[in-house]
């Protein structure tokens, strides 16, 4: 079952934010931003299985897929949604 958070809930203390929509983005504090592709290519290379991430992206599709297959692959993934 895919863990989900809504956006306005979501605390930096909690984990990374990974914003994959918008690449100068003020959404929340210190988030980071990944092409949904690169994301999910290149995940050896930029996540670690360690730490727990929160995955948003502004339409809700992207990032549900992006958790889908994250999560398959063993990483603590979050979706992050609007209301």
């Amino acid at each position: 079952v895919m863990k989900k958070i809504l956006l306005k809930d979501y605390k930096s203390n909690m984990g990374v934010f990974i914003d994959l929509s918008n690449k100068n983005s003020t959404i929340v504090d210190n988030s980071i931003y990944y092409e949904y592709e690169n994301l999910l290519i290149n995940h050896k290379e930029v996540l670690n299985k360690g730490k727990k991430y929160y995955i948003y992206c502004n339409g809700g599709i992207k990032s549900r897929k992006a958790v889908n297959i994250l999560e398959f692959y063993g990483y603590d993934v979050t979706l992050v949604y609007k209301e």
